[in-house]
């Protein structure tokens, strides 16, 4: 008597079906607040530099630091979205995100986790947020009883800090 025995490759149907796709986040505080972003944006974790101040930037951007070499903008996280800009503190933390080749330093309270996510517990923003909340959010996770938004880093830069 003989027993078949089946290899699964990685994107068999099987396989899918059986494990649900891992998502994985970095998790951060900022005001009171948790929020994740997608860790294929993260570059780095730092801890706090001061920035140089620049003219004429919007108010969201804190100014520019030298990463080994490169000029990169530090944009305070919660200022950007609207709420009150967050202290400056030699405890912050600046999570260095790159989309494409824009580099970019966020400036948030604390980094509290490295957390790994079936994509199905990503539930949707809902329809009674408003439109610019919509814009910025792809989603919200439940994760040991803390609400984690989950930001769009691509859409919260936009087109101003592109400019």
């Amino acid at each position: 008597m003989t027993i078949a025995t089946a290899v699964l490759q990685p994107d068999s149907p099987a396989l899918t079906a059986a494990t649900p796709e891992l998502r994985e986040f970095v998790v951060f505080r900022t005001l009171g607040q948790d929020f994740c972003i997608d860790i294929l944006c993260v570059r780095e974790i730092r801890g706090w530099t001061k920035p140089s101040n620049l003219p004429h930037a919007p108010a969201f951007v804190e100014g520019v630091i030298n990463l080994r070499g490169a000029i990169i903008p530090i944009v305070d996280l919660a200022n950007r979205l609207g709420l009150t800009a967050i202290d400056e503190d030699e405890r912050n933390v600046i999570i260095v995100t790159a989309i494409g080749e824009r580099v970019t330093g966020l400036v948030v309270e604390t980094v509290t986790d490295i957390l790994s996510v079936p994509a199905t517990d990503i539930q949707p923003v809902p329809d009674l947020s408003s439109d610019e909340l919509r814009a910025v959010l792809r989603g919200l996770v439940v994760h040991q009883g803390r609400l984690l938004r989950l930001l769009d880093i691509a859409a919260i830069l936009g087109t101003e800090l592109a400019a």
